[in-house]
C-alpha cells in the first residue's frame, strides 16, 4: 500500500485508487493530481487492500476496477459499503456488460465508468459521484428499477428488515425529489420541476442519504423502492432534453 502525504489544506475530495495494473493507477493519479480540489490519499493493487484502505482512511470516493486479485471489485464494493458507508464507490473498468453493472449497483456502487473515457469525463464523474449524482444512463437505471420492484423480491426484503423509525421516514417533499432523481434528472432539472432551487434539491438529497444511510442517488433510489417509498410505475419519463 502507498499512502500519499497529506497537504496542510486538505482538498475537498479524498480518493483511493484500486487497480492491479500500476500503469493504470499512475495515469489516473496524475490526472487527479492536476485538480486542486482532489487528492489521492492511497493506492491498492488488489481488492482486499482496497477494503482495508477504505476502512482505515475513510475516503470520499473509492475508484475500483472490477477484475482484481484476492477480491474482485464487486465483493470489494460490498465490503467497503458495509464498513465505510459514506464512501462513494466508482467502478473504473473495461467491462460494460449490464450484468456487471447490476451486480455492482446491488453491491452499493454509485456508478461506473469505462476506461476508454476521456480525462475530462473521468474528473466530471468523480465530482458527480462525490456530490451524490447518479452516474448511470437513464435506460439502465429503469431496467434495474423494474427488476428490483419485483413483488416477490420486495416482500422478502421487507419481511427481513424492520420498518424505518418514524423520525427517519422520508418527507413527502423528499419522496418527490427522489422520484425525479430516479427518472435521471439533475438537481437543476428537479428544481425546475418542483419550483425550488438546485441548492434546496441538494439539501433534500443530503437529508435522504442520511435517513436511508446511503452515499449516492443510485443507492437511495434502490433502497427507497425496497422500503416502499417509491413505485416504479409512478416514476416519470425524463422530459425532452434531460440527461
Amino acid at each position: 500500500m502507498a499512502i500519499s502525504p497529506t497537504d496542510q489544506i486538505a482538498p475537498h475530495i479524498r480518493i483511493i485508487l484500486a487497480d492491479d495494473h500500476p500503469i493504470v493507477r499512475r495515469g489516473t493519479r496524475e490526472l487527479i493530481d492536476n485538480e486542486e480540489d482532489m487528492e489521492v490519499v492511497g493506492e491498492a493493487g488488489d481488492g482486499l487492500e482496497a477494503v482495508e484502505l477504505a476502512i482505515r482512511l475513510r475516503p470520499d470516493v473509492a475508484i475500483l476496477d472490477i477484475s482484481m486479485p484476492v477480491l474482485n471489485g464487486i465483493e470489494a464494493t460490498r465490503r467497503i459499503k458495509a464498513e465505510a458507508p459514506s464512501t462513494a464507490v466508482l467502478i473504473f473498468t473495461a467491462y460494460d456488460d449490464k450484468q456487471y453493472v447490476r451486480a455492482l449497483l446491488e453491491a452499493g456502487a454509485a456508478g461506473y465508468l469505462l476506461k476508454n473515457a476521456k480525462g475530462a469525463e473521468v474528473i466530471r464523474t468523480i465530482r458527480a459521484v462525490h456530490s451524490g449524482e447518479s452516474v448511470l444512463d437513464g435506460s439502465v437505471m429503469r431496467a434495474l428499477l423494474e427488476r428490483d420492484s419485483d413483488p416477490g423480491a420486495l416482500s422478502d426484503f421487507r419481511s427481513q428488515h424492520a420498518s424505518v423509525p418514524s423520525e427517519e421516514a422520508l418527507s413527502q417533499r423528499e419522496i418527490e425529489v427522489l422520484t425525479f432523481a430516479a427518472a435521471g434528472l439533475t438537481n437543476k432539472e428537479i428544481g425546475a420541476q418542483l419550483g425550488i432551487s438546485p441548492r434546496t434539491v441538494q439539501v433534500h438529497l443530503a437529508n435522504i442519504f442520511g435517513k436511508l444511510q446511503v452515499a449516492s442517488r443510485t443507492e437511495a433510489v434502490l433502497t427507497a423502492i425496497k422500503r416502499g417509498y417509491l413505485d416504479v410505475e409512478k416514476i416519470p419519463q425524463p422530459p425532452p432534453g434531460a440527461r
